[in-house]
């Protein structure tokens, strides 16, 4: 086997806040740590979210790093199988500012510390240059990346949480095979055996638990749910919700939100296509009527749209009521959708008497993200909205609390994502997507088709 050539690693800031043990994910290669990065880590490690948790706990490896080793210039071994970590001025790699290589005048006026790192990286990569060492540019920052590449520094994207190349190579949940050039007539033996139909061998290659199949013979069609190998297709079921699916891919989604069997259910799709109004739909139907679970949770994290506006006044729920909005905007469809009687619709009033009445008892929770830790949720069906805006430790959090009989629904569009420090492929998730695609408990589908309106669903295709 041929030994990998050794290489050093220049870690920005934001790989650092991005996952805290970057350290330790670069095999044997070398690290190097501009010392501007720990006064960045120091900025940052107050914040009360999870980037300042990244923060607190990069710093406490490093101290428990450098409790023996003190030289940071002759490298601190970062374990077994494992290359060292330098921490590096500017003024380590060159004898006086006068030999230092200078930015471009367009950097020079901005003082950053992107600006900063990318002094520092000329100057090093100057330096190895000389000592025949290969070295690169580590940071998940697009911006930085391109002046790197426009200076002629050699640079990559940190890709231990990216689990697909692009938002339209991750798992879709659904899977179209055409039989048409079979001797067997599949579509019809499909329909005939009702129940008691599995897929010839062949056609289950690749194919996923809990995956939808659009079987097609020429004009002939048939939609079904594999549940796994060498067991017979499930015909979907009719959705028992007073909201009714109206195209494949939420009639798909209906099938897993209302089979307790599956305990993890991901929906993805741009804005309007029917995610979150599906997933509460089913979640008040199984807790008001079949009262399958006892209580309806729906969480999303706290994702300001545009600009923020600062403190708000009032106490936490007053403060928190601008994020949960859209939840309840749901809510008070759904509910009151479920009041009509003989035609004639109760008053809106009487509506939000009854939804704050579920509120009251306890039946229907809707809070932000941030309180969810620590809790463990037992007998509830779970939504969790906006999840492309997790990172992956936020999104396990997440999964384990949860305790027996509980179902929980992830909710996104992968092409809105609001936190920096992910992206289409490396959010939360995107993650559970591919991830939990084999598993038996787990199901997916991707909406395609929006149901908000006609102006919504244009604008999302054209903006």
């Amino acid at each position: 086997m041929t030994k990998k050539a050794r290489k050093t690693y220049i870690l920005d800031t934001n790989v650092l806040l991005t996952d805290s043990n970057s350290l330790f994910g670069f095999e044997e290669h070398d690290l190097v740590i501009p010392l501007i990065v720990l006064e960045e880590l120091d900025r940052h490690k107050d914040r009360q979210d999870e980037v300042g948790r990244n923060a607190r706990e990069v710093v406490r490896k490093l101290a428990d790093l450098t409790k023996v080793h003190k030289d940071f210039k002759a490298g601190i071994p970062l374990g077994k199988k494992l290359g060292t970590l330098r921490i590096l001025a500017l003024s380590d790699l060159c004898a006086d500012e006068k030999t230092a290589i200078g930015l471009p005048s367009e950097l020079e006026t901005k003082k950053s510390g992107d600006n900063t790192i990318v002094h520092f990286c000329q100057n090093y990569l100057d330096m190895a240059k000389a000592a025949g060492e290969t070295a690169f540019l580590v940071t998940r920052d697009t911006i930085l990346r391109l002046k790197a590449q426009a200076l002629g520094i050699p640079c990559e994207d940190y890709r231990k949480f990216n689990v697909a190349t692009s938002v339209n190579s991750l798992y879709s949940g659904v899977k179209t095979i055409d039989v048409s050039s079979r001797d067997e007539a599949v579509v019809d033996d499909f329909h005939d055996n009702k129940n008691d139909y599995t897929l010839p061998e062949d056609l289950q290659q690749d194919l996923h638990p809990n995956q939808f199949v659009v079987i097609k013979d020429g004009q002939q069609s048939a939609v079904a749910r594999f549940v796994s190998k060498n067991k017979p297709l499930r015909h979907l079921t009719p959705s028992p919700g007073k909201l009714q699916p109206r195209n494949k891919e939420q009639e798909f989604a209906a099938d897993l939100l209302f089979d307790p069997s599956v305990k993890l259910v991901t929906l993805a799709g741009k804005a309007g296509v029917g995610k979150t109004l599906s997933a509460i739909n089913a979640g008040l139907e199984q807790v008001l009527n079949t009262k399958r679970y006892r209580s309806l949770l729906i969480c999303r994290p706290i994702m300001p749209l545009g600009k923020d506006v600062g403190f708000l006044p009032g106490d936490l729920n007053e403060k928190l009521e601008p994020w949960l909005a859209p939840i309840k905007d749901n809510l008070r469809f759904l509910i009151g959708n479920s009041m009509q009687e003989g035609g004639k619709k109760k008053q809106p009033r009487h509506d939000e008497q009854v939804l704050q009445s579920y509120f009251d008892e306890g039946i229907i929770e809707v809070q932000a993200m941030t309180f969810i830790r620590g809790r463990s949720i037992a007998n509830a069906f779970v939504i969790i909205d906006e999840a492309q805006n997790t990172n992956l430790h936020e999104m396990k959090t997440i999964l384990t609390r949860v305790g027996e009989n509980t179902k929980i629904v992830l909710t996104g569009d992968l092409e809105q994502i609001d936190n920096t420090y992910v992206d289409s492929v490396s959010n939360g998730l995107s993650i559970v997507i591919e991830r939990f695609k084999d598993q038996d408990i787990a199901g997916h589908v991707t909406f395609l088709r929006g149901e908000r309106s006609l102006l919504a669903t244009i604008s999302s295709e054209i903006l």
